[in-house]
């Protein structure tokens, strides 16, 4: 081997040397990042999980909130259409206690129109013929 030879063989021996150096380094730089988000994910975790706990409580207590409402919701629904029958009814008898004594009324008061009818058409039937008589008793 030549001298020249010899030197790039030794350069290539250092720099084998020096990127093996480099990834050991770069291994043990990852191994403690590793560590490091790990115990930040742990230390995270320890400190949501109270807040995840009062997110379950709160959520289940607006899943009761609104089940309550709805129930309340449809009892007041129920208590408005009962009232509407009721109100319904009502006017339906109050109604049919006034209307048949003004038809029974109304048929009265047709009744006696036709009376005094009969008895102005009588009347006056009763004068005209008079009249008349009385014209042609000379």
């Amino acid at each position: 081997m030549t001298m020249w030879g010899e030197v790039f063989l030794g350069v290539i021996a250092v720099a084998t040397l020096a990127t093996a150096v480099l990834q050991i380094l770069l291994f043990m730089a990852l191994g403690r990042l590793a560590k490091r988000v790990e115990h930040l994910l742990r230390s995270f975790e320890h400190d949501l999980k109270p807040f995840f706990g009062h997110m379950n409580a709160i959520g289940r207590d607006a899943s009761r909130t609104a089940s309550l409402a709805t129930a309340q919701v449809e009892r007041v629904d129920q208590l408005f259409a009962d009232l509407a029958d009721r109100i319904d009814q009502s006017l339906n008898l109050v109604q049919a206690t006034v209307t048949a004594p003004v038809r029974e009324g109304a048929a009265i008061m047709a009744g006696l129109r036709a009376m005094l009818s009969s008895l102005r058409d009588v009347r006056f039937r009763g004068r005209g013929r008079s009249d008349d008589e009385d014209v042609l008793f000379i």
